[in-house]
């Protein structure tokens, strides 16, 4: 499938892949728009059908926004996530956001700012926008976006790992975000290996054939060597990277540090 994939026009490529993953794997929570618009749910059969009538997947001028970066930040709420780690997390992408270098960092992106979003992902189906993709160029947009993560509930407590399947959900919210990234990545957070469904070696390749890059934060205090699992089946791409947390009350520095080299620097220059 790659090397069919690899003689294809890019746009019809994504097109296809968009195809795929949606009526193979019934990936359907797709919201669209801002992180105040939650309204909008596209089902397989209807992303299927917007795709064919629309084969190069082209948007009007109006719904695609140029950012810097389109950057989806997926957190781990399997069952191996105690409450109190879950709220270290969103206690720590939320200060991150807040963080004067990190500020620093949108404000030196551009003046087009950036777009992110949150995902949560557990096991199985269990993948959900917890806030919507935001266009954050200030102190102000940060803000709103940090006050967001902190105030979003836990939607999952899914007892397994399904990195393969958090990775299709990722991608697919690229395609209907209403912007337009000079660069797109996905940031990985979680504290244990795939144990359900597919392996997700495959899955990355694929993401990382679409341009995208793939980043981890592995968070080490039940498997020492998540990292490296983490670089051999999940991250991907030109200049991606793995950064380690031994606990989770480590995530808040690992976060701020990652943040700042995914919005800092081409990813294409990261060391």
């Amino acid at each position: 499938m790659c090397g069919f994939l690899a003689h294809m026009n890019t746009s019809h490529t994504r097109s296809a892949v968009r195809i795929a993953l949606a009526l193979a794997y019934g990936l359907y929570v797709v919201p669209t728009g801002r992180a105040d618009d939650r309204s909008n749910q596209t089902g397989p059969a209807e992303i299927a059908r917007a795709e064919i009538a629309n084969p190069a997947g082209a948007r009007p001028a109006r719904y695609r926004q140029p950012v810097a970066l389109e950057l989806v930040l997926a957190v781990d709420t399997s069952v191996s996530v105690s409450t109190g780690e879950f709220a270290l997390q969103m206690l720590g992408l939320a200060n991150a956001f807040r963080d004067p270098s990190v500020l620093a960092a949108i404000r030196g992106a551009g003046e087009n700012g950036i777009a992110v979003v949150l995902m949560q992902w557990g096991v199985g189906l269990q993948q959900r926008i917890a806030v919507n993709w935001t266009h954050v160029r200030d102190a102000a947009s940060a803000e709103r976006f940090a006050h967001a993560i902190e105030t979003s509930p836990r939607h999952f407590v899914g007892n397994g790992t399904a990195i393969s399947r958090a990775l299709k959900m990722a991608f697919t919210l690229f395609e209907e975000n209403g912007f337009r990234g000079t660069r797109r990545v996905i940031d990985v957070s979680g504290d244990g290996r795939n144990n359900s469904g597919s392996q997700p070696g495959a899955m990355r390749d694929l993401i990382v054939a679409q341009g995208v890059v793939i980043n981890g934060l592995a968070i080490l205090d039940g498997d020492r060597a998540l990292g490296r699992y983490f670089r051999s089946n999940v991250t991907g791409g030109q200049g991606s990277f793995v950064m380690t947390a031994n606990t989770f009350a480590d995530y808040a520095a690992a976060i701020r540090r990652k943040l700042l080299r995914e919005i800092s620097l081409p990813v294409a220059m990261a060391p």
